[in-house]
């Protein structure tokens, strides 16, 4: 499979910036974990961008929210609810998850998306010259900036984990 030929990797590429396109990487094996994505592109865990997909409740109506972590930590949805003044912070199941990006757990990417969706990004991505996300699809990656990571995403740069 080339890196375009998968629906959900050329949506990613068409969202990002021809230079970065160009870098997505199709490994061999999926990497649905930060651990194994940083391994099959050999840099620190902590430079892997997890892409959580939460539901975020608030007046009990669900809505996503994504959120781009640092593979070496845990999102702490209680803080995470309080930076984006929800109610609650509810890991979202893979309809929700496919139904708001397009996308499978284990692939899903920062960029790519059907519409818009609220993002928050991990501050502790800031301390890695290179960061590296999901590209749409479990077996692709892409890297990236955090500069960039924020401005494609439009996300709020926040502590998510306590």
């Amino acid at each position: 499979m080339s890196s375009l030929e998968h629906p959900g990797i050329r949506k990613v590429a068409e969202a990002l910036p021809a230079a970065t396109a160009a870098r997505i990487v199709v490994l061999p094996d999926a990497v649905r974990t930060a651990a194994a994505a940083a391994q099959a592109v050999g840099v620190q865990v902590g430079a892997i961008a997890n892409s959580l997909v939460f539901a975020a409740v608030r007046d009990g109506k669900a809505s996503p929210l994504l959120v781009l972590t640092s593979g070496a930590h845990r999102a702490d949805t209680s803080l995470i609810a309080g930076l984006v003044g929800a109610d609650a912070v509810k890991r979202a199941d893979p309809e929700f998850v496919r139904e708001h990006t397009g996308q499978v757990i284990g692939g899903v990417s920062p960029v790519g998306h059907p519409a818009p969706i609220e993002t928050v990004v991990d501050e502790s991505l800031s301390g890695y010259e290179e960061i590296w996300a999901a590209a749409g699809h479990p077996h692709a990656v892409y890297p990236t900036t955090f500069a960039d990571l924020v401005a494609l995403t439009g996300g709020r740069v926040a502590a998510v984990a306590s």
